[in-house]
């Protein structure tokens, strides 16, 4: 797509963007026992900020992160991984196909916190780790922390995957990649709503975003 697509598109998206952050305050007010669920989040959240900020900066692990989110994306997009070098000063891989989610996604998928998950859920399957849920959420909490401030970290810096794409529509793809994962999540955690259900309301206060913008045009 041409860049000034892209700059529409992203113009476009915005009431999307706005509407998924409005459903995610609306999961996130449904959520169980704050003990259960938002304390060892939180507490996971800010044991990794701390270290975030006191310690020097795990750069080697994050870009393993990043490349390894590039490769997965590749594969789910049916194309091949042919190479890929990571460092602590930055990381390259070499993909058979590209598009805008393959360049994105490691701004918006998590995979680490992704990674706690299947482990958790597969261990819970196999073991019944529910009893554990505690702890799964202290780790989801300090993963998801780890993704939000190394990619906060990194987009202060020029990067070629979002000038490639062009800032406006690579900035609403990451904020609406962020909050759809998260929207897909937390009902998954919480158990109070449904996906369907924060999905729906998603599109409900997206077209309440709209309608308030037709009125003012």
């Amino acid at each position: 797509m041409p860049k000034w697509f892209k700059l529409i598109l992203g113009i476009a998206l915005l009431p999307l963007c706005v509407g998924a952050t409005q459903a995610l305050i609306r999961v996130a007010q449904t959520a169980e026992d704050a003990t259960v669920v938002w304390v060892p989040m939180l507490a996971g959240a800010a044991c990794w900020v701390i270290i975030f900020a006191m310690l020097p900066k795990p750069m080697w692990i994050y870009v393993l992160g990043h490349e390894s989110t590039h490769a997965l994306w590749t594969w789910l997009s049916g194309g091949r991984v042919k190479r890929m070098k990571v460092s602590s000063r930055g990381g390259h891989v070499a993909v058979t196909k590209t598009n805008f989610v393959i360049t994105l996604a490691p701004y918006f998928f998590p995979l680490y916190a992704a990674l706690v998950f299947v482990v958790f859920a597969a261990g819970d399957v196999a073991w019944g780790w529910r009893r554990f849920a505690v702890w799964f959420h202290l780790l989801i909490g300090a993963t998801y922390a780890f993704h939000v401030t190394l990619t906060w970290h990194v987009l202060k810096t020029r990067q070629s995957d979002l000038t490639s794409e062009g800032y406006l529509f690579s900035f609403a793809i990451i904020w609406l990649g962020n909050a759809v994962v998260l929207l897909f999540g937390l009902p998954l955690l919480t158990t109070r709503v449904s996906v369907f259900t924060a999905l729906s309301w998603w599109l409900e206060s997206s077209g309440r975003v709209v309608a308030r913008l037709a009125h003012w045009i």
